[in-house]
């Protein structure tokens, strides 16, 4: 042991004087230093053994700042079991960034926003120039018109002017018992006349008159007249052709196709 060391050269500093005096007491000069070699033997024997049994505290070795000083004998003296070698190094892939959140959307489209009712309809270059007010189906499945002659009726359960989509329909009458309403002069519409729409809270919408079309009631598509998808379309329509006496009514409608023509101020 390393301790050892340090009383191994305090007993050669003591050793020293021990060994002239056994000299000075040998019968003999051989004889003393016989006595003297076998004493300083015994002697040195007896300081290795008390320098390792006891060290002196004040003079004690510091202890171990590192780790590895710290260990007992028994994990010292027990075998480790050998690590493995490394494996040959596996060439890394490059690191795939994860994907970008996809965006869902719902496959039901929400429901546009519904058109103000229209509240008033001008024909340019004619008397038509009137309040327009809701209407729906009277009891015998025809659409309800105001008795009035000089008020339009919008069938509510359709688009309104200024739809997405759908054709608004706009009806009246073509006259009294009396006279002639203003509707009349739909049959004489040309290609290009200007129609204006005012609506509720909005601004007025406009269209261009792009066909005009005498069809006999008993043969009205009534599914393409009142549609609620495809192109918006602005649809007049009031009666046309002969009057039916044993019907009370006449014989054809006349119907005006419109389409936007932009949107002007209300």
């Amino acid at each position: 042991m390393k301790a050892n060391t340090t009383p191994a050269a305090g007993y050669r500093r003591r050793l020293t004087p021990g060994g002239a005096s056994g000299g000075r007491a040998a019968a003999g000069k051989r004889a003393g230093r016989s006595a003297a070699s076998g004493a300083a033997a015994l002697a040195a024997a007896a300081l290795v053994l008390t320098g390792c049994g006891s060290a002196d505290p004040s003079r004690a070795t510091p202890a171990p700042s590192s780790a590895a000083a710290l260990s007992s004998p028994a994990a010292a003296s027990t075998p480790q079991r050998p690590q493995a070698a490394p494996s040959a190094a596996t060439p890394s892939s490059p690191a795939v960034p994860a994907p970008a959140a996809v965006p869902v959307r719902p496959a039901t489209p929400a429901p546009a926003a519904a058109a103000p009712a229209p509240i008033s309809i001008t024909v340019a270059g004619t008397a038509i120039d009137m309040p327009v007010v809701p209407g729906g189906v009277s009891d015998g499945g025809a659409m309800e018109i105001p008795d009035v002659f000089d008020r339009a009726a919008w069938y509510r359960f359709g688009p309104a002017p200024g739809a997405a989509e759908g054709a608004a329909v706009i009806a009246g009458h073509i006259d009294t018992t009396s006279d002639r309403a203003p509707f009349s002069a739909l049959k004489s519409l040309t290609a290009g006349t200007m129609v204006r729409v005012g609506r509720e809270g909005a601004p007025a919408v406009t269209y261009r008159v792009v066909g005009v079309e005498l069809m006999a009631k008993d043969t009205l598509d009534g599914a393409s007249l009142f549609r609620r998808s495809g192109p918006h379309e602005l649809k007049l329509v009031t009666c046309g052709g002969k009057w039916l006496d044993e019907r009370k009514d006449y014989s054809d409608n006349v119907i005006v196709t419109a389409v936007p023509a932009g949107t002007s101020p209300g």
